[in-house]
């Protein structure tokens, strides 16, 4: 098992090397008075020049250290809804509330169904939904890390909003109540059970069903939040949709595994993205022909747009090719982390750098 120590020991020097994402050219404009907002997040959004009737909207989550703006700009999101015409919210973490500008995901006053920073983002789409039209069955939702974490959150606590999500280097909904569990479930240790996993998100909302779709993504080589954290998003969803453990669908694409299950009626409602030797931080793929967004620190240029991908398994853009490979699963083996010993000031920087205290 790993110790506390090592974790802090790795958080604290990737601090040295965290800066915040390039924000570039600002797209996105503000929208204020929203409703309540006792989360206290800025509300940004992004609408096309040229957007259809009933349009959908993405509403995506921002990791650590970033803004709305950097994140648009790394990922390409803006650069998509030009081109398919549908509006994007991005709700944007202040430092008043996390110096790191992380979404509090650990939080139990942020992240229960109408409170703190969970229902700052529910009024945003409520607000952001009537300015615009936006058809309600076609609402999702994406994030990054600690911005997935929270898309994890939106996604049990408010199901009924939402036809799907997608998180990269995220984890699931309910395993981490302050910072030490927190801390553990960053680590893969001490991970609720598939059974624990599936009460923790029923029992998030009063909604009977049916559920939102889900693409999770994840670097097989991430040593900020564990692989194991994506297996558990995967069976906790699993049980959302009553599925089997095994996929009906397993394919390979140069360094991408890729699984997927489907429901009684064949529909595709879970994926998994598993890419080969990548670490903490969005896919994306700076040229060729699904080049969408920009490397930044965090969002890493593997040849691969999760952006366009996830957009095409939510029918918000064409499919992309998936190629004819052999089919095989890529095995996921956490990297051994740094050992060190730390002192009080040490914890505090690294617990801060990892978005864990305010």
């Amino acid at each position: 098992m790993r110790r506390l120590s090592d974790t802090i020991a790795r958080l604290a020097a990737e601090q040295a090397q965290r800066m915040p994402a390039s924000d570039g050219v600002d797209r996105l404009g503000d929208r204020t008075g929203f409703g309540r907002n006792p989360g206290n997040l800025r509300a940004r959004v992004y609408v096309p020049a040229t957007v259809p009737a009933r349009p959908a909207l993405v509403v995506v989550l921002h990791g650590c250290t970033q803004t709305a703006a950097g994140y648009d700009a790394g990922s390409g999101w803006s650069q998509l809804a030009d081109a398919q015409g549908f509006v994007l919210l991005f709700p944007e973490q202040q430092r008043a509330n996390n110096p790191n500008l992380c979404f509090n995901w650990f939080a139990p006053e942020d992240v229960s169904h109408d409170h703190g920073e969970a229902f700052s983002i529910r009024e945003m789409i409520a607000a952001v939904s009537a300015d615009h039209d936006v058809d309600p069955a076609r609402v999702f939702v994406t994030g990054l890390s600690a911005g997935g974490a929270m898309a994890a959150v939106m996604l049990a606590t408010y199901p009924e909003l939402f036809a799907g999500g997608a998180i990269l280097g995220g984890l699931p909904y309910g395993t981490a109540s302050g910072v030490m569990q927190a801390l553990e479930r960053m680590r893969g240790q001490n991970m609720p059970d598939a059974a624990a996993l599936g009460r923790l998100a029923h029992q998030a909302s009063r909604h009977g069903g049916g559920w939102p779709t889900l693409s999770v993504w994840h670097g097989d080589a991430d040593a900020t939040v564990d692989p194991v954290n994506a297996e558990a998003l995967l069976t906790q969803w699993r049980a959302m949709h009553d599925l089997s453990a095994e996929p009906a669908i397993r394919t390979s694409e140069g360094q991408r595994a890729y699984r997927g299950w489907r429901d009684a009626g064949g529909r595709l409602v879970l994926e998994d993205h598993r890419i080969h030797g990548m670490g903490h931080g969005t896919p994306i793929a700076a040229h060729g022909p699904e080049a969408c967004g920009m490397p930044a620190p965090f969002m890493l240029d593997v040849g691969i747009s999760s952006t366009r991908r996830i957009a095409a398994f939510w029918g918000l853009a064409p499919a992309l090719s998936t190629g004819e490979a052999r089919p095989r699963l890529t095995r996921v083996t956490p990297p051994t982390p740094q050992r060190a010993g730390g002192v009080a000031g040490v914890i505090n920087d690294a617990l801060r750098a990892a978005g864990l205290l305010r």
